[in-house]
């Protein structure tokens, strides 16, 4: 199963045509997409789902969401699955 996770954005830069940004879940930091939101900024929190950011969300809906996923054991299983490049399990 693929999840969507709230996180903040960090820093972003821009690299070629493409717009990336350091992304905060949690404690764990990724580099996501963020062409899909050109209106986030540095602070703000965007859902990403496989690199990049599909839209933003409030900082109160991010909360809630990782704190749901990390009850579930769904960022942990999300995350080690990033990086080994293999998918989660179903």
């Amino acid at each position: 199963m693929c999840l969507a996770v709230p996180g903040k954005i960090l820093s972003t830069e821009q690299i070629g045509e493409s717009r990336l940004g350091k992304v905060q879940f949690g404690g764990i930091t990724r580099e996501a997409y963020l062409d899909l939101v050109p209106e986030a900024q540095v602070g703000d929190y965007v859902v990403v789902h496989v690199g990049f950011a599909i839209s933003r969300v409030d900082e109160a809906e991010a909360q809630r969401t990782l704190e749901m996923l990390e009850e579930m054991g769904g960022l942990a299983e999300e995350t080690a699955a990033e990086d080994s490049g293999t998918p989660p399990a179903n």
